[in-house]
This record gives C-alpha cells, sequence and structure tokens, in this order.
C-alpha cells in the first residue's frame, strides 16, 4: 500500500508540469525565420547608409588677418600751428573733409604778396607792348632804327615772361593757403589723433596726424602653403584646382563663430617666402557693419579643390586596419557583409571623401559593426527608416 507522502507527490507532479510549459517560450514564425539555414547563428541587424556620388569641394582652414581695403596717413603738407581738430575719432569720413586747419596767416600774406608781383608784372607788360606797338609804328616810318625796335621787342617778351611767373608764384601762395585745411584723401573710419590744438607741426613730418582705413569692403590675408598648391594643380585625380574656379569663401572669427558674408579670392602674391615656403593669398569680404577690423585673428576655408564623382562615406563606417588602411563593410545584393580598402582623399565635416573603394548605390554599415564580420549575413535598414518605420503592436495571445 503506498505511503500518503507518495500519493501527494504522484498528485503533484502533473501540475508542476503544466505550470513549466506554460512558462517556456513560443518560438514565434519571426523568430524562426531570422535564423540562419541549417541551424546557424541568426541574421543580424545593422544600419546602412546607401552612397551616392558628387562632385565634392575640398577646402582646408587657412590662418589669416583682417587688413584694410586702403590706409591713408594723414601728414601735413605744410608747416604752423594746428588750429583745430574738425573730425571726431574714430568716425567715418568721406574724401574731401576738413580734419585739421592751420594757422594761415603767414600763408595768407605770401598770397597778397604773390597777388602785388602779379599786378607789378602785368603793369610792365603794358608798358612794353606800348612801347613796342610805337617803335613799330616809327620804323614803318623809317624815323627809328631797326636796333630800337628790336630792344621794344625783347624788353615786352620778358615782360610776358614775368607775368607768367607772377601767375605761377600766385598759385603756388594759393596752394600753400589751402593746404591750411588738412582733408581727408580717402573715404574710410579715422583712427585716434597724434596731435592736438596748439601743436606745431611741419610739412612731410615722419608722425602722421592721424590715419583713415577703408574698411568695405576689407581684405584678409591667409598663407597657403606652396607645397600643397602644386600638389592640386598637378593632381591627377580629377581634380581641380580651386584657384581658377571662382569659390566662395568662408570666414570663421577668433570666437569660432562664422562670419555671415561669403568672400572671394582677390589677389594672389607671385612669390613664396623663402623661409615658410608659403604664398600670401589676399581674399576679400563685404563688410558693411564694419564688424572685422584690421589685424583681427581669423581662419578662412580656402577651397583647395573639386573632385568630381567622388563618394561621402560616413566617418562611423570607417575604421583601420593593422596597417592603418581605411576600411569599410558593405553589404551587397545579397545581404552578405564584404569588407572593402578605401581610397581617401580628405575628410569633410562628419564624412570622408572617397575616391575608389566603394562605389555609388553600395550601402555601408554605421551601426552593428561589433555585431558583424565579413561574409557574415545581416538584415540591413537605412538609417532614419527606423525612426519613420510605424511601432507593430504585439499580437494578442491566443486562447
Amino acid at each position: 500500500m503506498p505511503s500518503p507522502l507518495s500519493a501527494a507527490r504522484s498528485r503533484t507532479l502533473p501540475a508542476l508540469l503544466l505550470s513549466l510549459m506554460a512558462l517556456a517560450p513560443v518560438v514565434t514564425p519571426l523568430a524562426a525565420s531570422a535564423q540562419a539555414p541549417g541551424g546557424g547563428a541568426p541574421a543580424m541587424p545593422v544600419t546602412v547608409v546607401t552612397l551616392s556620388a558628387e562632385d565634392v569641394t575640398l577646402s582646408s582652414p587657412l590662418p589669416g588677418r583682417v587688413a584694410a581695403s586702403a590706409l591713408a596717413e594723414v601728414r601735413p603738407q605744410v608747416g604752423g600751428i594746428i588750429q583745430e581738430r574738425l573730425f571726431e575719432e574714430g568716425t567715418p569720413v568721406i574724401q574731401g573733409d576738413p580734419l585739421y586747419t592751420i594757422d594761415p596767416a603767414s600763408y595768407e600774406a605770401a598770397k597778397a604778396a604773390a597777388e602785388a608781383s602779379l599786378a607789378q608784372a602785368k603793369a610792365a607788360l603794358k608798358s612794353a607792348e606800348i612801347e613796342f606797338e610805337r617803335q613799330e609804328a616809327l620804323k614803318a616810318r623809317n624815323v627809328v632804327a631797326q636796333q630800337n625796335l628790336d630792344s621794344a621787342i625783347a624788353d615786352r617778351d620778358s615782360a610776358a615772361a614775368a607775368v607768367k611767373v607772377a601767375e605761377a608764384n600766385l598759385l603756388a601762395a594759393n596752394i600753400d593757403l589751402d593746404r591750411t585745411t588738412i582733408r581727408a584723401p580717402l573715404a574710410g573710419v579715422t583712427a585716434l589723433s597724434e596731435v592736438s590744438q596748439g601743436a606745431l607741426v611741419t610739412s612731410g613730418q615722419a608722425t602722421a596726424l592721424t590715419t583713415i582705413r577703408a574698411l568695405d569692403p576689407i581684405y584678409v590675408d591667409v598663407t597657403q602653403s606652396a607645397a600643397e598648391m602644386l600638389r592640386w594643380r598637378r593632381a591627377g585625380d580629377g581634380s581641380e584646382f580651386a584657384e581658377q574656379l571662382g569659390q566662395s569663401v568662408s570666414l570663421s572669427l577668433a570666437d569660432g563663430s562664422s562670419y555671415e558674408f561669403k568672400g572671394e579670392l582677390a589677389a594672389a602674391e607671385p612669390y613664396v617666402n623663402e623661409q615658410t615656403g608659403t604664398i600670401v593669398l589676399r581674399l576679400s569680404f563685404p563688410n558693411p557693419d564694419h564688424f572685422l577690423l584690421p589685424g583681427m585673428y581669423v581662419q578662412v576655408e580656402m577651397p583647395q579643390g573639386v573632385v568630381a564623382g567622388a563618394i561621402k562615406v560616413p566617418q562611423e563606417a570607417v575604421s583601420r586596419d593593422r596597417r592603418g588602411r581605411p576600411m569599410a563593410l558593405v553589404v551587397n545584393a545579397e545581404n552578405v557583409v564584404e569588407q572593402r580598402v578605401l581610397d581617401v582623399v580628405s575628410d569633410q565635416g562628419t564624412s570622408w571623401v572617397v575616391t575608389g573603394g566603394v562605389a555609388a548605390g553600395e550601402r555601408v554599415i554605421v551601426a552593428g559593426l561589433q555585431k558583424t564580420a565579413p561574409g557574415a549575413t545581416v538584415v540591413p535598414q537605412e538609417r532614419g527608416a527606423e525612426a519613420a518605420a510605424p511601432a507593430t503592436a504585439p499580437a494578442a495571445p491566443s486562447e
């Protein structure tokens, strides 16, 4: 006869088996389809990006300094005492605006003396002309000798020359008097004044009274490596040197922000510095608000060349092998992973500019690289598609 303990075990064993069967996972058709044929490892999902070909303009950051498009150091052309400063320091002026006045008293006196000399010379000329006419009439009647007429002609011509000299002296006096008002030689923004009222200045002195700088447009001088320029000009990989393309140039300020206006190449100095091996390039930028000031340090994204039909591969899809070669994993038409060696030209933003190793239309893996290897079968999904795909609601359990 069985014991009570044995009877209790026989009654609870079927119930325990039923509980274990209820907790066992149900293999859905989707999970079964994810397994590789023959019971191998399941195909892992990966994120891919489909590549496309385009013409890529390569650029490199170059350091530069802002310079005024025109600069004039204002110096006096006559000597004297500064009577008044007629401009506000650091303000815009236009060409011809008065900046300083010099005491004009001595120059006014010189002008008056020149005017008197001119009047005297004109009077002498009039007297000589009258004498010439008289001598000419007398000679016509053979009353005087030819010598008297010749002397009258010489006196008349000498008096006419004296009038011209007096006129030139008066013109010089007027010029000196006009120069007592020092005017702006060009339009721009004035610097600080180096002299004040009452200062004695001389013609052509070494110290400038002030400086005027033209700030719109404004120049940015950058240094370009001569070796880099030669490399692009001699490149035979389909690239074209950007100096001949009229490409616009962007500017980055010292705080890292971007300047709102684009510039263009204005000139290239035909000279290579012997010590640095660089060429100076001059770029022109609009500066209507005078935001850029001479002497500022900036960085320019200078176009170096254009690569036709290049492919931009996301940087997260590229790794390096033991020899340092750039590699990428590509998913072929059969969803099998292939490893490719890339020909990288340069970087641009978050991508590598590639000219070989991959082709337009191929898919590179950008996420899930650690879960797969060359030769493995994967389930590719285009980047961005997973966010756009609607979420699938779980199926209700069947009764």
